[in-house]
């Protein structure tokens, strides 16, 4: 019988793309030879990453497949692993490893291995203490074994990840805290103090980053950016932000009776580049569109050519969500007691409205990568675009109208809409959208898409004055695609066949 060794170099490659990738680096101390066959082994080692990965789109660069299959091999052991501080030390790794996997997901990401073994990952509730829940937030909130990484690059890698997940992390601290609430009259001063000195879940604090008006700046754009005009994502007000709309959507579900579907609870779904899909598109008739005039032809030819333009793909009917507090409530949390710029404020147990709006978008106009930003008048975004990798792509202007699921009178719901979509120098996604009433621009938002181009968990950002009003109001925002068709006569009313 011959030995391993003498086999021809096809059937070795054919038994060691069987073995596990964490076995390779035994096997290659067992003898010189081996080692020579499997060290740099370009097409072993891609044969075994498309085999337990998904394979990623082809690329100008082909990876370096021996360094992915090492790297990927060091998560598993790092994820499988019941070192608590091994998994603390490795954070920027792990969050590095993780962003490539979803980034390389299949964009059908129900079918993808890459986000279901993510999935199986944070099973582990040791990899959700250490790995999302590692951000400022849980400074205060969360349990006992979930602490804020030592600097500020690890903290926003992990409420990175934490809205990659896309599941929001909801726990009642471990701890004691003052909550911000609305009086209750009702009830004598040792009784309010009594209800107030409790346990809060993790929505409460986020709540309090969330509409802390000082926040809201010039530097940050009044939306989810550093302060410091770098259009830098802050990855921290994200996540709080995800975290209150979570909360508020999973109350209003419970409340409607199933009428509403849960959205937002599946780990890493529609969190990777061009993960939307629509809804197969329905036909017109065909003799209304023997009827239809040269005008309105032309009208849908145009827009059939900016669509194709487009890269973001704006056209199309979306759902939206807005939560605010009531106003005296915003104020009174904002303004009643003076605390240092450095200073958090106290959590939020106060209930928000919430306000649910199907818009329908339409591309306008296309202009090149890098013009002016939305009320400048000079041409160029004045940004440092010289750390941009990959490929620019235009500015595409929208416009559109909101209508409230809720109720057809209501007057800040049911508004036309405008706006822009660009790319920020980090290369992320950013959406601009003013609310328009009668004619006049009213609201106006600033958000990031979570997974990148077309992805299909959409947008989180912050919505605002459009007169940048420190006094607010001010509150989060998110949406996200549900069809590509425009007429909602002919598609369901919340198809969220995606999450």
């Amino acid at each position: 019988m011959a030995s391993l060794l003498e086999l021809s170099h096809e059937l070795l490659h054919c038994i060691f793309a069987e073995v596990n990738p964490g076995d390779l680096a035994a096997l290659t101390r067992t003898c010189h030879d081996l080692n020579n066959y499997v060290r740099g082994n370009r097409l072993l080692h891609k044969d075994i990453y498309v085999r337990r990965y998904d394979e990623p789109r082809s690329d100008d660069v082909e990876p370096d497949w021996e360094r992915e299959v090492q790297d990927l091999t060091k998560l598993e052991r790092l994820m499988g692993s019941e070192n608590k501080q091994a998994k603390l030390d490795a954070l920027g790794f792990v969050a590095e490893q993780i962003n490539h996997l979803v980034e390389t997901a299949h964009r059908d990401n129900a079918s993808s291995v890459n986000l279901d073994l993510l999935s199986q990952f944070f099973l582990d509730t040791t990899n959700v203490d250490a790995f999302l829940c590692s951000s400022s937030l849980f400074d205060r909130a969360g349990n006992d074994d979930q602490r804020p990484a030592d600097t500020e690059e690890l903290r926003q890698a992990s409420a990175k990840l934490h809205c990659l997940f896309g599941v929001p992390i909801d726990i009642v601290a471990s701890h004691l805290t003052h909550s911000y609430q609305r009086p209750d009259l009702s009830l004598s001063p040792d009784s309010c103090t009594r209800t107030q000195m409790r346990p809060l879940p993790t929505h409460t604090y986020a709540r309090s980053k969330v509409y802390d008006l000082r926040q809201y700046t010039e530097h940050t754009l009044w939306g989810p950016f550093m302060d410091d005009g770098s259009q830098r994502i802050d990855w921290e007000k994200v996540e709080a932000v995800m975290v209150v709309l979570g909360f508020n959507l999973n109350r209003f579900t419970e409340r409607s009776d199933g009428r509403w579907p849960r959205v937002w609870d599946k780990p890493f779904m529609g969190a990777s580049p061009n993960s939307y899909s629509s809804l197969a598109p329905v036909s017109a008739p065909s003799d209304m569109e023997d009827e239809e005039d040269d005008g309105m032809s032309k009208i849908r030819e145009l827009a059939l050519s900016l669509d194709a333009q487009d890269p973001y793909g704006v056209s199309g009917t979306w759902m939206r969500v807005v939560c605010f507090l009531d106003y005296n409530d915003l104020y009174a949390f904002n303004f009643s007691n003076r605390i240092t710029n450095d200073e958090e404020r106290e959590p939020i147990d106060t209930e928000e409205a919430i306000r649910l709006i199907k818009i329908k978008l339409q591309v306008t106009k296309i202009e090149p990568p890098g013009s002016g930003d939305e009320g400048e008048d000079e041409e160029g975004d004045g940004m440092d675009w010289s750390n941009f990798r990959g490929e620019r792509l235009p500015v595409v202007h929208f416009r559109g109208n909101s209508r409230s699921l809720h109720a057809s009178w209501d007057p800040n719901a049911n508004s036309k809409i405008r706006g822009t979509v660009r790319q920020t120098p980090e290369g992320e996604v950013r959406w601009t959208t003013f609310s328009i009433f009668h004619g006049e621009e009213r609201w106006r938002s600033e958000g990031i898409q979570v997974g990148g181009l077309r992805s299909a968990r959409g947008v989180l950002g912050n919505w605002f004055d459009k007169d940048f009003d420190i006094h607010g109001p001010a509150g989060p925002t998110a949406f996200w695609k549900v069809a590509d068709e425009l007429d909602e006569e002919k598609q369901g009313s919340m198809p969220l066949h995606y999450f």
